[in-house]
């Protein structure tokens, strides 16, 4: 039998995107919102006008990391430092785990169904702006 599984939809993306922006906009600093599908894959990308280039790969990075771990990259953050269980994670998959703030796993029914990941301020911010993109889902 075919497995089936939860995955958020392009309009679950699209929601959470314009989320992300409004709460980056009150902010005042142009952000780079990705939110990827249960498999990690890219869904959704909006890069404000102005937001830096070198966040691009961040905001993408880290919502594809958080669905690969199904943690939160504020949490891989304190578990990858030197002496803690998985210091040098970051050197996995290619170098593209990002281990700091700004990417969350969304979860559906007790399993991850995607993910969201910003960059462009600070982590705390990162993690504000996509606090608010899980905000925006109503399930």
């Amino acid at each position: 039998m075919p497995r089936s599984y939860d995955s958020l939809t392009l309009e679950d993306a699209k929601k959470m995107v314009c989320a992300a922006e409004a709460r980056a906009t009150s902010l005042g600093i142009a952000y780079n919102i990705a939110v990827v599908d249960a498999g990690g894959h890219l869904i959704a990308f909006l890069r404000q006008d102005g937001a830096l280039i070198g966040s691009i790969d961040l905001a993408i990075d880290k919502a594809a990391t958080a669905r690969i771990f199904d943690t939160a990259t504020s949490r891989l953050a304190t578990l990858a430092q030197s002496g803690k269980p998985l210091y040098g994670i970051q050197e996995s998959n290619a170098g593209k785990v990002v281990i700091f703030g700004g990417g969350i796993p969304i979860v559906f029914k007790g399993n991850v169904i995607g993910a969201v990941g910003t960059s462009a301020g600070t982590v705390e911010q990162d993690i504000e702006v996509a606090e608010a993109a899980l905000a925006a889902l109503d399930f």
